[in-house]
């Protein structure tokens, strides 16, 4: 009887590690709680401390400082497929950032834009240098620029985002808008990456399933209310 016991408890403490709540699907999950890092962890660095975020007033804020040459990007320690992302953000007069999904830990990479697809962050107006379209906020980076229903607030004002990856159908939206849809893995897609800047990157956005991650771009970058939803 007591071995049908235990044997019963083993079950269930199995089920309950393999189906965490931040799997669950159509449920909403704070990614983070507005006080501390928990839940998050530099990139390749596991349990390391994250020197180059930290939180003021409620935002999860980068201190564009990263602790060394391998970058400082934030990681989630929880990995996601298919999902509904939303975050609000902000960012400092010509600062640059941006949030990754599918995102693949390894140490023969040395950062997450060499596989997680980006949502890019960044102050369209005054960043120093001239941007292409596909360099703005709310792009698909190097991939999709956004469309013209793209509302951007000022600088130093908050924006919100949410990005939809669907089994292979992804939309980025700003501020209550749609301004990126496409497919991820058809033929378009293919033939993007093969002739722009990620052709030199062959494990770029080939992953099903990853982390996400903050990117500290050396500038300082706010968010908060994040979170997720498993679909």
């Amino acid at each position: 009887m007591k071995k049908s016991i235990l044997a019963l408890a083993t079950i269930a403490l199995c089920l309950l590690c393999t189906h965490s709540p931040a799997q669950e699907k159509g449920k909403w999950i704070k990614l983070f709680d507005g006080k501390t890092l928990k839940g998050w962890h530099g990139f390749n660095k596991g349990a390391a401390p994250v020197k180059n975020w930290t939180v003021i007033d409620g935002a999860l804020v980068c201190l564009g400082a990263a602790p060394d040459a391998a970058g400082g990007d934030l990681v989630s320690d929880g990995q996601y497929e298919n999902f509904i992302l939303e975050w609000d953000w902000k960012v400092d007069k010509g600062s640059n950032s941006g949030v990754m999904y599918h995102v693949v830990e390894d140490k023969k990479y040395h950062s997450p834009y060499q596989t997680g697809p980006e949502y890019q962050i960044i102050d369209d107006v005054t960043f120093p240098e001239k941007l292409e379209e596909w360099q703005k906020a709310g792009a698909d980076y190097a991939m999709h620029p956004a469309n013209a229903n793209k509302k951007l607030a000022q600088v130093g004002q908050w924006n919100s985002s949410k990005i939809v990856f669907n089994h292979g159908h992804v939309e980025h939206w700003l501020n209550g808008k749609k301004i990126v849809e496409f497919t991820a893995w058809d033929k378009d897609w293919n033939n993007k990456k093969a002739k722009g800047k990620w052709k030199d990157y062959p494990d770029y956005g080939l992953a099903r399933t990853g982390f996400l991650a903050l990117q500290d771009h050396g500038n300082k970058a706010y968010y908060k209310n994040i979170r997720i939803k498993a679909l």
